[in-house]
């Protein structure tokens, strides 16, 4: 057996952990890895690092949020039955509160991360656009999913959260590039999906739509692979004006 020392950094270790943990499936052990390399490394992470810790988070949300969505329509069919079993209806409502808790766990966390290690770190440009936006969407969630008497104060939290990152994203990121694109579309998600307003989701959504396309650098052959990211982003963009656009009253046509 060999004694010689093992020659692979720790840092490396941990995100071939990370990735190892992501390819399974197994979303908390990627947190776990990256969350170590804060703690022995300090917060300024490398873009694989990052995006390891941005996956996982996202997909444990996801999976919390489609579960929630899944018991509320049960709950909600069950309500409208002509002969309710309370029963029923309490069981429904017990779960739905579980999920709501884990999802707000996670939700905290994140925040609790950026807000206390990742954001007081980094430095001017994508990186702040970048933790911001997560910001944001982590607030997002926590409104979409929150009590009413707590509902007021995760908005504003989201909103302050988009819109510090899209300032900043204007003056240090050029109108292409996917991850200013991402949060243009995720703001004006927001402006839809929490604030009920089609109108000002549809504004935020065109400008950043246009933008990139007049862009010089939509047409720059050396960003190929920032235009195929970028192109994914405004097709949703787009599929988002479309149909927001049906709410706004006598405007329907107006975005597409």
């Amino acid at each position: 057996m060999s004694t010689q020392p093992d020659s692979v950094p720790l840092r490396t270790k941990l995100l071939f952990i990370a990735e190892l943990a992501e390819g399974a499936e197994r979303y908390d052990d990627v947190i776990v890895q990256i969350k170590t390399i804060i703690k022995k490394f300090g917060p300024r992470l490398t873009n694989d690092e990052r995006n390891f810790l941005s996956v996982a988070y996202k997909n444990l949300t996801n999976t919390l949020r489609n579960s929630w969505r899944t018991v509320d329509t049960v709950g909600k069919l069950e309500a409208s039955r002509p002969t309710v079993v309370a029963r029923k209806v309490m069981l429904i409502q017990k779960q739905r509160v579980k999920i709501e808790k884990e999802l707000s766990d996670v939700c905290k966390d994140i925040v609790h991360l950026l807000d206390s290690k990742l954001l007081p770190a980094v430095e001017k440009g994508e990186e702040r656009v970048f933790y911001s936006k997560m910001k944001g969407d982590y607030y997002r969630y926590l409104a979409e999913f929150s009590r009413p008497e707590d509902f007021e104060h995760y908005a504003k939290e989201s909103l302050d959260a988009y819109r510090s990152a899209y300032r900043h994203a204007l003056v240090t990121l050029e109108p292409i590039h996917p991850t200013r694109l991402g949060l243009a579309l995720n703001f004006a998600v927001f402006y839809h999906d929490v604030k009920k307003s089609p109108d000002r989701a549809c504004h935020l959504a065109k400008s950043a739509f246009d933008d990139a396309v007049l862009s010089p650098q939509a047409s720059d052959p050396g960003l190929a692979q920032t235009i195929r990211e970028a192109l994914q982003i405004l097709q949703l963009l787009k599929d988002d004006l479309i149909a927001w656009s049906k709410e706004i009253p006598d405007d329907g046509e107006r975005y597409n």
